[in-house]
């Protein structure tokens, strides 16, 4: 299980996780920027890029970029490519006949209401196609000097049509526009429920930016085409084939008169659809690359202005920028053409009705009246064949959105193993043979050999880029080994299943999310069911219960985005709260003190033993204080276990540690020789 960091913490950037995995959560897309690179824990030992261990190379996007590929993000992954980003992986979008047979399925599953509010519309486009036939009969009446008696019955039906018509068409709308919310409400929770359900190693190579547009930019752009484009798209086109319905009962030939402007439109629909589908789907992929270089370049500031790559970012803003601009500016020069084209089969069409017209009345095969009403219908046609052809252009644009909302809700979820899954004996854990990288050709672990014994605490140590928290996270499942076997309490993690690992093993790092709402609702988020003396007694384990209980409202005080706003350290008290009331055999700590400063670090430091008692715990271990207190220190180099023991041996050993081991003592008497 994952953290996410505190979105409601100083210093601190939201990282999206599975909520699944994660004690700490999963954090929004707008986090803030991370702490600068100059390090301030006097405790750590100095790196040489942050001032304190971590196994992150130098790179814009170090700890920032919440949805980034493991290449140019994570701890272990090799520097990033000379573009600043590597390819990403980006999330399916499905094919024009699997978005067909989706939206199908939810219309069958409220065909109730889809059958009604298309009857509703009907009946309304009908009642109102009798305006015209009742205004060519008042044009007869007054050719044959009626006089205005016979005016009355016409005069009354036409406005008894129009309230009638007005009442229908309002009531078919909103009708449509509710099947359409509530296919859309369909849609959007299988896509979430989806989403939730992804591998990890599959979102991270998508990128933040790509789920973020999809789930934000796609569905409000759906959603206004459901609230907008469908209820008039459908009254449109029941409104064209019913007013071609009257032309012939009218006269068959006016029907043929009206044709002619079929082939005019027939055309510029050919020539509109296959441009306007291919500039839509690529503005939307050209929005979500930008967007995610914004949530890259701007959560990251702070590490941008520090390796002095705001130039190389503003580049790659103004590239990704130009080609969002030229591709909308692609869009409205397709959209003039389109109307010019239009107007053109207006004219064709209009011209026609009135010849033929003409030489019927001339013929006197149709009265004035009638011709009159062929007219009328035709300039009825303008409005909805414009709306009709011209709402295709919100059709697409929605439509690529809804492909890429049905692309991921069609991925596959996790797999889980067959039958009923084996369960952990014990806490232990034994990693063989662990291979593993993230870009062919760079591997990050070689051959590493692992075995922690039940209720074990092993810290994990090693200079940045050795491999410490690509082996924790392999351990927790958020990424599958390239090679070798992991197994918990005697059970191999592939037979276990993702959902098995979850139960297992509790992964918690500096990256902590509070979730938006009151805390005891935050801390049940590890046990549903946990009662309020429950959620004290864990708090009080960590030693946090004093200062939750010295919140305005306690526990039932809100917390997270717009609420009230917890510290680091307090942020990770709760992180460890979650552990504790999840009770997983296997935690995993992640450099979970890394973001407290010196005295909140010792804080966590303890409250994190505390959180391990009764549990095997593996720490990557940020202050060599913290490695010197656990059980066993494991040395990484180069992605292989390279010294194994306690820390009294690895000093005497003189290897890797002893150098690490020695750095970090004479930083500590360089401050006491000064102050002397």
């Amino acid at each position: 299980m994952t953290a996410g960091r505190d979105a409601s913490a100083p210093d601190a950037g939201a990282k999206d996780e599975d909520e699944g995995r994660t004690m700490s959560g999963s954090g929004t897309p707008d986090g803030a920027p991370v702490p600068t690179t100059t390090g301030t824990d006097e405790d750590a030992t100095p790196s040489a890029t942050t001032g304190r261990y971590e196994d992150a190379p130098p790179s814009a996007t170090t700890g920032t970029d919440q949805g980034t590929p493991p290449s140019a993000t994570d701890q272990d992954a090799p520097p990033p490519t000379t573009t600043g980003a590597p390819e990403r992986a980006l999330l399916p979008t499905a094919t024009g006949a699997q978005t067909l047979a989706v939206v199908r399925g939810l219309v069958r599953r409220h065909r109730l209401l889809a059958v009604t509010a298309l009857t509703v519309l009907v009946a309304g486009t009908g009642i109102g196609l009798l305006t015209a036939p009742l205004l060519g009969r008042i044009v007869d009446l007054v050719v044959e000097r009626s006089g205005t008696a016979a005016l009355t019955v016409p005069m009354a039906l036409l406005l008894a049509v129009a309230v009638a018509r007005g009442v229908a068409t309002a009531v078919g709308k909103s009708l449509v526009a509710r099947l359409g919310e509530t296919i859309l409400a369909d849609l959007r929770e299988r896509f979430i429920d989806r989403a939730l359900r992804l591998p990890l190693e599959r979102v991270e190579k998508a990128g933040s930016g790509d789920l973020t547009a999809r789930v934000t930019g796609d569905v409000t752009l759906i959603a206004r085409a459901v609230r907008q484009a469908l209820p008039e798209f459908a009254n449109a086109f029941l409104t064209i084939a019913l007013t071609l319905v009257g032309l012939a009962v009218l006269d068959w030939r006016f029907l043929l008169a009206v044709l002619v402007a079929v082939p005019v439109h027939v055309l510029t629909v050919r020539w509109y659809i296959p441009r306007a589908a291919r500039i839509y789907a690529e503005h939307r992929v050209a929005t979500g690359a930008l967007q995610h270089q914004l949530l890259d370049s701007v959560g990251g500031v702070r590490t941008v202005r520090a390796f002095r790559l705001t130039g190389r970012h503003a580049e790659l803003l103004e590239k990704r920028s130009g080609a969002a601009v030229d591709l909308a500016a692609s869009g409205m020069r397709l959209v003039s053409g389109f109307f010019s084209r239009l107007n053109a089969a207006e004219f064709l069409g209009m011209a026609s009705i009135l010849v033929t017209g003409f030489l019927l009345v001339d013929a006197g095969s149709v009265s004035i009246g009638t011709a009159t009403a062929a007219a009328l219908y035709f300039h009825g046609l303008f409005n909805p064949i414009n709306a009709a052809l011209f709402l295709i252009d919100d059709a697409q644009s929605a439509g690529a959105s809804l492909a890429r909302l049905v692309g991921v809700s069609t991925l596959p979820a996790e797999r889980e193993p067959e039958g009923r899954p084996a369960a952990p004996v014990d806490g232990s854990v034994k990693v063989t043979g662990l291979g593993h990288s993230y870009v062919d050709g760079h591997p990050v672990l070689h051959e590493v050999d692992l075995d922690v014994r039940c209720g074990e605490r092993v810290a994990l140590v090693g200079a940045s880029g050795a491999g410490k928290t690509t082996l924790a996270k392999l351990i927790a499942g958020v990424h599958e080994p390239a090679a070798g076997t992991i197994s918990l309490g005697g059970v191999d993690t592939r037979e276990l299943g993702p959902a098995g690992v979850r139960r297992a093993v509790t992964l918690i790092s500096q990256e902590v999310h509070v979730f938006s709402g009151p805390l005891a609702e935050d801390l049940r988020l590890a046990r549903p069911g946990a009662t309020d003396e429950e959620l004290r007694a864990a708090l009080d384990h960590v030693g946090a219960l004093e200062w939750a209980d010295a919140l305005p409202e306690g526990l039932a005080t809100v917390v997270g985005e717009g609420g009230h706003r917890l510290t680091v350290t307090q942020a990770q008290h709760l992180a460890l709260a979650r552990l504790v009331l999840t009770d997983a055999p296997v935690a995993l700590l992640d450099e979970a003190t890394a973001d407290a400063g010196s005295a909140g670090a010792r804080v966590l430091e303890t409250a994190a033993l505390r959180a391990l008692e009764g549990r095997t715990g593996l720490m990557v271990a940020h202050r060599l204080p913290q490695a010197a207190a656990a059980d066993r220190i494991v040395v990484l180099d180069g992605g292989r276990v390279v010294e194994n023991g306690t820390h009294e041996e690895l000093v005497a050993a003189g290897g890797h540690y002893a150098e690490l081991w020695s750095a970090w003592s004479d930083s500590r008497r360089e401050p006491a020789a000064v102050s002397d």
